[in-house]
């Protein structure tokens, strides 16, 4: 999937020539007119990059930008307003601003800027993910792919994911795997690992073949499946 820019801009010739302007250069973009759907479009995230402009009818981007941050959504915003004093640029920049460009603004300036936090995003998004094969965890949005499909995933068999994915091709025995994962002394009579396994084996394999196989007296691995040790459970 390409970059995806949301811009949140009132005036109608300038959200025009934005998005435009960004579209020609091959991103995907979304447009909100107003503070209300700006802020519904901001919950419907992920984006790469937020243009945003200050002053909106419904809620002013100041607010938006409180609320975005709060949520704890670290998507890079530029701010586009025609407020030029030093005291806004700093209300900006505190209120969870990346940048800033003043109206009226030069196309290319605002190309440059979005292009250096695209990269910036891109840099943090490529440290917060988790990839074997075909599967994918993003540990910031918690989306779990394989082979490119979405996979729902309880929080735990999410957790238990991520755990295999950071020790890909090793035996872990299930004192070890229940002891980081649920953070308990494994009583070694408890079947909650083995049905956590299982439900996510059924996850991953309803779009690929075993990546989970049991090591009997052993444990699990996760990856290729080990010659002539692996069952077929």
């Amino acid at each position: 999937m390409g970059i995806r820019i949301l811009v949140i801009e009132d005036d109608a010739e300038i959200a025009d020539f934005v998005v435009r302007g960004l579209r020609e250069e091959g991103y995907t973009v979304e447009h909100a007119a107003d503070g209300i759907d700006g802020g519904h479009a901001l919950s419907r995230g992920p984006w790469d990059v937020v243009v945003l402009d200050w002053w909106l009818p419904g809620a002013d981007g100041l607010t938006l930008l409180r609320r975005f941050r709060q949520a704890g959504d670290p998507t890079p915003v530029l701010f586009l307003t025609a407020r030029d004093a030093v005291s806004d640029r700093v209300r900006g920049l505190d209120a969870g601003a990346d940048d800033y460009l003043c109206k009226p603004f030069d196309y290319e300036e605002l190309l440059a800027r979005v292009r250096a936090l695209s990269r910036r995003q891109a840099s943090a998004a490529a440290s917060n993910v988790l990839s074997y094969a075909d599967v994918r965890v993003d540990l910031a949005t918690h989306r779990v792919e394989r082979g490119g499909h979405r996979l729902e995933l309880t929080a735990k068999e999410h957790a238990l994911l991520v755990f295999f994915l950071r020790h890909p091709d090793e035996v872990l025995s299930r004192t070890r795997i229940y002891e980081r994962v649920w953070e308990e002394r494994y009583d070694g009579v408890s079947n909650t690992l083995e049905f956590h396994v299982m439900q996510l084996r059924k996850a991953l394999e309803s779009r690929g073949g075993r990546l989970i196989h049991t090591l009997r007296g052993r444990g699990y691995l996760f990856g290729e499946a080990p010659r002539g040790e692996a069952d077929k459970a």
